[in-house]
């Protein structure tokens, strides 16, 4: 049958890419499964995975543990390597073909390369870095009475509507925008690392997957480009999104930001393990690197501790931590938005207060 991305009554189930590298799995493909799994149950529909790469078949299970109802394996030579030719031929052919109605990929690197190629090529719409997702209007509208300032006593939605609701950060981070594509399928969707949280693992449902070879159709007149050789750089980058201690740091170290950052550094050290963050306005300023940023604009984190050293608690910064299982704040000003979403509280000259908690800590592990 032709494709037509505005026939949408011929598009079902919820698809996502499954990126790979060198035959191992993205952590962002476990988050974007149990993801896409809640919104196949609003939907009533089938999640399915699709993985492109070659000798990748061993992989395909491993997301049925997640929630994917069925992995599509598109296997050749070609697509070893990630190029944008051969990707996106590929990936579209599959679209084409089978008709997804909505279409998840990682905000990674290939990600946003891929993603808008694809909804070029596919005639419809992409939205990008997105935050939440939802297809229940109900779902959607409890999201936004606890998310947002909204007053919504006055406002009408349409609660049979079944698109994709797709809330993203915009204009910098000061305000969220939800956007839908109601004319063209699929509805396709970049989703940022960290943002989702990954389901349980389940052996049974990994059993239970059903796994299809697609047959490739890909050759040399496809492919304007050809990877020669893979060179990796030696380059030290902050895990934020993997790790259990993030101690950040925001405008209150501006009176000392050398020893601000480093004392950071210390606690860091002295909880084990952990790693350094910041606000936008200290990545803004150059005091430190992107890789480090927290909050809408930054990276969404997860961390079994947080500690938020001289950060107010705009709503952007917030948005990118306020789910971390414990969060320790410490702001010179008591009426500091921080305090809202922090478990515990001190007021005070973080420059004094800091190195008492690292002495603490250390007491603390010296008794032990």
């Amino acid at each position: 049958m032709e494709f037509n991305s505005s026939r949408i009554e011929e598009f079902k189930d919820i698809w996502v890419f499954c990126e790979q590298r060198h035959g191992q799995m993205m952590n962002t493909n476990f988050e974007l499964i149990s993801e896409g799994r809640k919104l196949a149950d609003e939907r009533g529909s089938k999640l399915i995975g699709v993985i492109l790469g070659h000798n990748i078949a061993h992989l395909a299970k491993e997301l049925g543990g997640y929630g994917a109802d069925k992995v599509i394996i598109c296997d050749d030579e070609n697509l070893k390597e990630y190029t944008t030719d051969a990707y996106t031929k590929v990936f579209c052919d599959v679209v084409m073909d089978k008709k997804p109605e909505v279409v998840l990929i990682g905000a990674s690197n290939i990600g946003r390369d891929l993603a808008p190629r694809c909804a070029a090529r596919l005639h419809t719409g992409l939205t990008a870095d997105c935050t939440h997702l939802d297809i229940d209007m109900n779902n959607y509208v409890d999201f936004i009475e606890t998310s947002s300032t909204l007053d919504l006593s006055k406002t009408k939605f349409k609660m049979e509507d079944t698109n994709l609701k797709m809330t993203r950060p915009a204009f910098g981070g000061h305000l969220m925008a939800t956007i839908i594509c109601p004319r063209f399928r699929p509805c396709m969707s970049t989703v940022r690392p960290g943002v989702m949280t990954k389901g349980e693992f389940s052996e049974e449902k990994a059993k239970a997957c059903e796994v299809e070879i697609y047959p490739v159709s890909i050759d040399e007149n496809d492919l304007q480009t050809k990877v020669l050789e893979v060179v990796k750089e030696a380059k030290h980058m902050v895990d934020l999104i993997g790790a259990e201690i993030i101690v950040s740091v925001g405008r209150g170290i501006s009176k000392d930001i050398e020893k601000g950052v480093q004392l950071a550094k210390e606690l860091a050290d002295a909880f084990g393990g952990g790693v350094v963050g910041g606000s936008r306005a200290v990545v803004d300023s150059g005091w430190l690197s992107a890789d480090h940023q927290v909050g809408q604009t930054g990276k969404t984190v997860h961390p079994k501790v947080y500690v938020a050293l001289g950060i107010s608690g705009a709503i952007q910064h917030k948005a990118g931590m306020q789910d971390s299982e414990l969060i320790i704040a410490v702001n010179k000003d008591e009426k500091a938005p921080i305090f809202d979403c922090a478990d515990f509280g001190i007021s005070g000259d973080l420059f004094k207060i800091v190195p008492m908690m690292i002495d603490s800590i250390k007491e603390v592990k010296n008794n032990k």
